[in-house]
């Protein structure tokens, strides 16, 4: 059977090098696994090795323990990847020089390549997923499996191992809560986008206090201290210039990095500032509630155990006005079982991990029909 050609271009030129200078016949590209994590933020890959053995010891069940897993072979950066914001074109440029960029670092070129599990926001429809895999096969080998993920699945997976079970909840920029039960059920809430409502985000905090300094400078809301501190932050004079601050480049990820001045203002007994983030607080819960209740994953008493990945600068520890621990607070009084994992691995090593462990269970099961 004839191999499918896969696109090559500028972007892949480091491969004819890397390949002319490994012309030994000896020489053999160890087998990769690329992990990505897209957001409107900012865009990670990277590049583990895979070279996992069936043995008598290890494969007395597809399902059985697993590994540890493989420490990162190599990580690079690149801009948001969510088409929603950027757009299709740009996205995929992003994707495709972050995963070029990982590879060259590692020393590997695609040929290496066993999988690519591409996690990003603004999945959220199997068009938009068979739209990425269409423009993936496209990129690499015919032999690589590919697996495209919304970037809240690499999240969980970061929390938990590779393991698809619990519930995860992203504050960041955006927000969402995704859902999974061991059967395969799935189940989101909020991840609409700021237009949509993702109040418990960085945007929507941010947001929602720049609205608050034009209130209380128009005479609409009462006075607070978000005024001072933001204007000062921005170098503006006045709350009329935030109109044209905002409006000159209104992207997500802009206004979402004020959160930090909102939080400080609460802190410093700001009513107005604080209740901005007691109703982040209550939108943030009530998006986990709302997946946890259509997944059964807490039992039918409401009291059973499940993963609840804490994911995203939000949540982040904040001094006093601690937005992650006042959410955790707010979801136990409903369900008590939620276990809080910060993830010790970012959510890029948990989409190398989603198919780094398809491939041990896929390597098992092949060897018991052998």
């Amino acid at each position: 059977m004839r191999k499918r050609p896969y696109r090559n271009g500028e972007i892949w030129d480091f491969e004819a090098e890397m390949e002319l200078s490994n012309n030994d016949s000896r020489y053999r590209q160890q087998a990769v696994i690329l992990g990505l994590d897209g957001g409107t933020t900012s865009t990670v890959c990277v590049c583990i090795p895979f070279n996992y053995t069936c043995t008598d010891n290890n494969v007395n069940s597809e399902d059985g323990p697993l590994p540890e897993p493989p420490s990162v072979l190599a990580r690079a950066v690149a801009g948001c990847s969510n088409h929603n914001s950027v757009g299709e074109t740009a996205a995929r440029e992003t994707l495709e020089r972050v995963m070029a960029e990982a590879l060259l670092r590692s020393g590997s070129t695609r040929s290496a390549v066993l999988a690519v599990c591409l996690a990003v926001s603004g999945v959220n429809h199997p068009t938009d997923e068979y739209r990425i895999l269409s423009w993936l096969r496209q990129i690499f080998p015919s032999h690589v499996r590919l697996f495209v993920q919304n970037d809240s699945v690499a999240a969980l997976a970061s929390g938990t191992m590779g393991k698809l079970h619990g519930c995860v909840l992203i504050a960041g920029t955006g927000t969402i809560a995704y859902g999974y039960t061991e059967d395969g059920r799935k189940a989101r809430a909020a991840g609409a986008g700021p237009v949509l409502g993702d109040w418990g985000s960085g945007y929507g905090i941010a947001a929602q206090a720049l609205t608050a300094i034009v209130r209380a400078h128009d005479g609409r809301g009462p006075h607070t201290a978000l005024t001072n501190c933001i204007l000062h932050a921005l170098d503006l004079s006045s709350p009329d210039e935030l109109i044209g601050w905002t409006y000159e480049d209104p992207s997500w990820a802009r206004i979402a990095a004020l959160v930090p001045y909102v939080v400080s203002c609460a802190e410093a007994g700001d009513q107005v500032a604080n209740r901005i983030l007691l109703d982040a607080v209550q939108e943030l819960a009530s998006s986990v509630k709302a997946v946890v209740r259509r997944l059964g994953l807490c039992g039918e008493d409401g009291t059973d155990h499940f993963p609840l990945v804490m994911v995203g600068g939000v949540l982040e520890a904040n001094k006093r006005w601690d937005i992650g621990k006042e959410v955790i607070n707010c979801i136990s009084k409903d369900f008590p079982g939620a276990v809080p994992i910060h993830p010790k691995v970012e959510p890029a090593v948990g989409a190398a991990l989603l198919a780094w462990n398809f491939l041990i269970r896929q390597s098992r099961k092949d060897a018991i029909r052998s």
